[in-house]
């Protein structure tokens, strides 16, 4: 791995995610945690006027997922979340900060979470 990515790697995992306050979560018997995102805005209101798309979307997260999702409170960075991930999923959830990361990443693109940091 280049110096560059390390770097902008050890940075992001210094970053503090909070859980935006327009996604609504729930969980299931199991664990599973099912994400409900209203879908607003003139283009969403259009789609679902003419396409029949849902008012409010619903994200069925992994196991992983799952686990991370209630450990988001806005206080802890990515680098102390890997802890309680590693110490409940050990070597399956190796290579482990790149996949969180990637994971928080994903979150972010998608508008569920924001960032303290």
């Amino acid at each position: 791995m280049k110096r560059k990515e390390k770097a902008a790697q050890a940075n992001y995992l210094e970053r503090i995610p909070k859980r935006c306050a327009h996604v609504s979560w729930t969980a299931d018997e199991k664990g599973i945690v099912t994400l409900a995102v209203e879908n607003k805005g003139w283009a969403n209101r259009l789609a679902q006027v003419l396409f029949l798309r849902p008012k409010i979307s619903y994200i069925h997260l992994d196991e992983l997922g799952s686990f991370v999702w209630p450990l988001i409170d806005g206080k802890t960075s990515l680098e102390a979340l890997g802890a309680p991930v590693e110490e409940a999923f050990g070597e399956k959830a190796q290579p482990l900060y790149p996949r969180l990361a990637q994971y928080f990443r994903i979150l972010d693109s998608y508008g569920f979470i924001e960032w303290e940091k």
